[in-house]
């Protein structure tokens, strides 16, 4: 076991036992909030710090779960623990619909919404007859199991904590597997957004909302915990104000880690009511001057501290050990499913009359060519010449203004990345997209996505090992196979652009493809990591892989290619041998300015 686990199991144990102590009812109140506010925050670790998507709304879904258990228990007197699940179902479909609204949106918009929707389920709470109005429900029931009554502060504590460290857990567990990949690597901040895993085969709307689902449920089983301990509810827990307070206590205690979502709930609760104490006796006036320090506390966090409290204190405990990992086993679980190869020399990519047009200005017009199987084929071209757009069109990240573009004679022009992905074509970028807070052999796992089929619940539960140790094994394989297989458990921010760019090659080639296109692969790097590129290239080909590049680096691509083809001013200039491309006048025209 390692230390963090074994510091999980001691944390976990001291809870337990703290009821059993002769500790004052007044902190067995705090830490009963304390676990309430930490799962609301958990969603928030999951959805903000994972995901990249700011909500303001977590309070609202805390409400849903609250006030459905509450009516149902007091108008109908229906059990607690059926309004648990009725409180979860009905969470599940609000968050649905709103997430179904929202998530396509971007930037500010997102969390404009959030308050919108939150402002709305507030005064619904607050505004219907049978829920009491502002005044809310009295006389809820408590939570019994088998016959013992939680009524007790004392009691519920236990069933609050056993909820909280388990969500912790399931989030760890989440995290650390193939759906949780895919959300870290939405993170914008981080590296991520949608592009990569797109291109990986994800559809990462689907993420968005899973996450935004996941993080609601949570909210909703802290509110249902809260009514029935409280045995009362009213709106006013649920409001903007305690929304905006849960995105504090995530940022304070570190919005990207679990252990982060306690840290900050314990400080903002603690800390609030001793400020609620002192600061009128200071200032000689009653007032909720605590909001006022607590606003100045977050700017001071976002400046000196963005990531957070929770990342300092972990540098002082003890190191989880890289390398235990079941990719560290050889040979032992099966290999993942793989693509029927092409023939070598069969026509694998055609390009067709491709187009793109951005308003009156035409980027790409009207270029054809054939990529066969085992070839290296190079798109080059002078800054300007529509080399990335018609990288893009080819890759499904841009639609087509005209033509088509089929794979191994299916036409995939008009597909969205993800499934052009799962014909066999994979890429990497010209700007590199690895997170970087996952190590480098997480970061090709990724790449195993589509050859691989575990969901959340089933990684929340832990089903997903036998799986999870396959794409784990082939991330490793592929690593060895470029060489890098002495940096799989690096984090991927730690290395230098050329391991970087080599990384994102494993990634790609962890899916199987059939094609593998690569984006200014030698943009940045010095000659000898230049060198040590075009060897693995060769290698791969040798392999059978064919390749298709957009680079710049003229002598990378003249010493590399089978065949290439010259872009000017969106034309198709010239296609050819190595020979023929630098023998044309045409090309030195086009570079030089002169057919001299």
């Amino acid at each position: 076991m390692q230390p963090r686990q074994l510091g999980l199991a001691g944390f976990a144990l001291a809870i337990a036992a703290l009821p059993l102590l002769p500790v004052p009812p007044f902190w067995i109140t705090q830490l009963n909030y304390i676990g309430l506010f930490a799962l609301v925050t958990l969603g928030l670790v999951l959805l903000t710090g994972a995901g990249g998507l700011t909500s303001f709304g977590q309070a609202a879904f805390a409400g849903i779960g609250a006030y459905t258990s509450a009516w149902l228990s007091t108008a109908h007197g229906v059990s607690p623990w059926l309004g648990l699940l009725a409180g979860l179902l009905l969470t599940a479909g609000v968050a649905l619909l709103l997430g179904w609204l929202t998530l396509r949106m971007s930037g500010h918009y997102l969390p404009l919404a959030t308050i919108a929707w939150s402002l709305a389920l507030y005064y619904t709470m607050g505004n219907l007859d049978a829920l009491g109005r502002y005044d809310g429900l009295l006389g809820v029931p408590p939570i019994s199991i088998a016959g013992i009554s939680l009524r007790e502060e004392g009691r519920i504590y236990w069933l609050i904590w056993a909820c909280a460290l388990g969500a912790a857990v399931a989030v760890l567990r989440l995290l650390d597997s193939r759906p949780g990949r895919v959300m870290r690597a939405l993170n914008l901040h981080r590296g991520g957004g949608i592009t990569m895993p797109e291109a990986m085969g994800a559809s990462t709307f689907h993420y968005k909302v899973v996450m935004f689902v996941l993080a609601a449920l949570l909210a909703a089983l802290s509110g249902w915990l809260f009514a029935h301990m409280q045995r009362s509810v009213n709106p006013s827990p649920f409001g903007i104000k305690f929304g905006i307070e849960y995105l504090f206590m995530a940022v304070l205690g570190g919005v990207g880690s679990v252990w982060g979502a306690f840290t900050g709930a314990a400080l903002v609760k603690l800390t609030e009511d001793q400020l609620q104490v002192l600061l009128p006796r200071l200032i000689g006036t009653a007032g909720s001057y605590e909001i006022i320090v607590f606003g100045i506390v977050l700017v001071l966090v976002l400046k000196f501290a963005p990531e957070g409290l929770w990342p300092i204190i972990e540098r002082w405990l003890p190191q989880p050990r890289r390398g235990a990992t079941p990719a560290a086993d050889g040979a032992s679980a099966a290999p993942l499913p793989a693509r029927e190869k092409p023939a070598r020399g069969e026509l694998l990519l055609q390009v067709q009359a491709v187009r793109k047009a951005f308003g009156g200005l035409v980027a790409v017009n009207d270029i054809s060519f054939e990529v066969r199987a085992g070839q290296i084929m190079g798109l080059i071209g002078p800054n300007g010449a529509g080399k990335s757009t018609t990288f893009g069109l080819i890759s499904g990240v841009l639609p087509l203004s005209g033509g088509e573009v089929l794979l191994r004679g299916q036409r995939i022009s008009g597909l969205p990345a993800r499934e052009v992905a799962r014909r066999g074509m994979s890429r990497t970028f010209q700007h590199v997209k690895l997170v970087p807070d996952m190590t480098v052999l997480e970061n090709v796992a990724i790449g195993t996505y589509l050859r691989t089929r575990s969901g959340s619940l089933a990684a929340m539960l832990r089903l997903d090992r036998a799986e999870e140790q396959r794409a784990l094994q082939e991330a490793m394989r592929q690593l060895q196979r470029i060489g890098l297989a002495d940096q799989a458990h690096v984090l991927a921010g730690n290395l230098a652009l050329g391991p970087q760019r080599l990384v994102e090659i494993a990634r790609a080639l962890a899916s199987d493809p059939s094609l593998l296109l690569l984006d200014e692969p030698a943009a940045g790097l010095r000659h000898q990591e230049k060198q040590a590129l075009a060897a693995v290239l060769r290698q791969l080909k040798g392999e059978g892989l064919s390749l298709l590049l957009v680079e710049h680096d003229m002598d990378f691509v003249m010493n590399l290619t089978d065949r290439i083809v010259v872009m000017e001013f969106g034309q198709k200039l010239i296609e050819g041998t190595p020979a023929e491309v630098q023998a044309s006048p045409a090309v030195r025209a086009a570079y030089l300015g002169t057919e001299h």
